[in-house]
């Protein structure tokens, strides 16, 4: 396939996007994830929500706001031993610190140290892209030294007209990264009936129950003036039980080892650790500016890119989509997917130490707005669907409300109101952004319009003479 007409292929394009559709929402829909169990899926409730048990505690799927259960979340700007976090340098010091290790150890699992080191290859280029209007590059990460080793497959967009380093997004994807087929088939509709599927051109979910799904806009990227990348994230880890041995975490591993040490990286921490070694290489490409860079994840995707600016200063904003439990919602909140659901389901994508607070929420020594908070002062958008509630979007939402106190104690602004604004209403003039939009588990066209008028903030042009706005 060639890059330079991205519509010219849609009926064949439909054609993969059917089976790739049908074969991923049987391993990552509520309504059908762990379905062989029996036991855990009792099927939806009369508003269509997936009902799960979680067999460790006998969890049952809630959706009563009534039932959600009072709570009381960890105090951000309270260090461990309890004294108070009075100003930005005593945040950035100490409670910050404190916060990321628990990340680390608890949650999402720590780098080990003998991560290998990716070396990055130009393979293609072509300055007639999109109609003429992009340059597209495919750029090959070699992770490690095995010549038969993980190679991480980016494909970038930048503007045709460019005189000098643009801004970028970075999206990490559910497919079609690597060959280029993600600007493609921007615009192709997604498999009949398929829910929660890799959306047309980019691998975000499907509207869940909806069945349509939505591309990157990169259209609207472009004309701003700024670039465009995209990364399969299995080019990275493999996401799926038992497959530790392969993958970047694979290359860390001692002979015979088949899992990462309990406190030591699940997928997530491995996919957040691609991201930044491919902004080490936007570093090296003189085409973009690596002090403006944006990225982009869906569903579990919106979790790891969350993760991945806590942990890496050098990105400048994060869109996290519909990113739910174990990502912006409050894990404290008893509404939709549980602690107990993502432990039973996806045990791989977090640190083996996530298994002890299985049953116990309200002990676990952080939430959501703590990994919003260790963003700041970077911008963070995130948005949420009615018709994904499984996700909890109420939930999210409050995650950056929660996050806020942080972000306004060093100098930036807050969501402006603890209260859930309007359906299809962006918050956007503040260093955390938010949109709930009408529909389901998806980045909508709408919403990356809002997240691109929300990082105009941190990517204005660059003025004349190369100095910083």
């Amino acid at each position: 396939m060639h890059a330079t007409t991205p519509y010219r292929f849609l009926a064949s394009a439909f054609g993969l996007l059917a089976f790739t559709a049908a074969t991923f929402a049987q391993s990552t829909n509520p309504a059908t994830a762990r379905g062989a169990a029996g036991a855990t899926n009792l099927g939806s409730d009369a508003q269509g929500n997936p009902l799960r048990r979680a067999t460790k505690t006998g969890h049952v799927s809630n959706y009563d706001e009534a039932k959600v259960g009072s709570y009381t979340l960890p105090d951000p700007l309270v260090l461990a031993n309890g004294k108070p976090v009075r100003d930005a340098d005593a945040w950035f010091k100490q409670r910050r610190p404190e916060i990321l290790k628990l990340y680390e150890t608890e949650i999402y699992g720590r780098v080990p140290a003998n991560a290998p080191k990716v070396t990055w290859e130009v393979t293609t280029t072509d300055t007639n892209s999109l109609d003429g209007t992009a340059v597209m590059k495919r750029v090959v990460g070699h992770i490690g030294d095995r010549p038969d080793g993980p190679r991480m497959n980016v494909t970038m967009y930048t503007p045709a007209k460019a005189t000098g380093p643009v801004p970028i997004i970075l999206c990490i994807s559910f497919g079609f990264g690597g060959g280029g087929n993600r600007g493609a088939v921007i615009g192709a509709a997604a498999a009949p009936g398929a829910t929660n599927a890799p959306a047309p051109g980019r691998g975000a979910l499907g509207a869940r129950g909806g069945g349509g799904g939505f591309g990157d806009p990169i259209d609207l990227i472009i004309a701003r003036g700024w670039g465009y990348a995209t990364v399969n994230y299995g080019d990275i880890q493999p996401d799926r039980a038992n497959a530790f041995t392969n993958g970047v975490i694979g290359l860390t591993l001692a002979p015979g080892q088949t899992a990462p040490e309990p406190d030591q990286w699940g997928t997530i921490s491995a996919w957040a650790w691609g991201i930044s070694r491919i902004v080490d290489y936007f570093e090296t490409d003189k085409t973009v500016d690596a002090k403006r860079v944006a990225i982009q994840g869906h569903s579990r995707l919106g979790k790891t890119v969350l993760w991945a600016g806590a942990q890496d200063p050098r990105i400048a904003v994060v869109f996290s989509s519909c990113s739910g439990e174990m990502g912006a919602a409050l894990a404290r909140r008893d509404y939709g997917e549980t602690v107990d659901d993502m432990a039973q389901n996806f045990p791989w994508q977090f640190a083996g130490n996530l298994q002890k607070w299985v049953g116990h929420w309200n002990d676990m020594p952080v939430d959501s707005h703590m990994v919003i908070a260790l963003n700041a002062p970077h911008g963070v958008f995130i948005n949420g669907g009615t018709q994904d509630q499984w996700s909890d979007p109420k939930g999210e939402f409050l995650g950056a409300v929660a996050a806020g106190p942080v972000y306004r104690l060093v100098g930036k602004k807050d969501l402006g109101t603890a209260e859930l604004p309007a359906l299809d209403t962006p918050l956007i003039s503040g260093d955390l952004g938010w949109v709930y939009h009408t529909g389901g588990h998806a980045a909508t066209r709408a919403d990356w319009t809002a997240f691109l008028d929300f990082a105009e903030k941190y990517f204005k042009p660059q003025p004349p003479g190369g100095s910083k706005p």
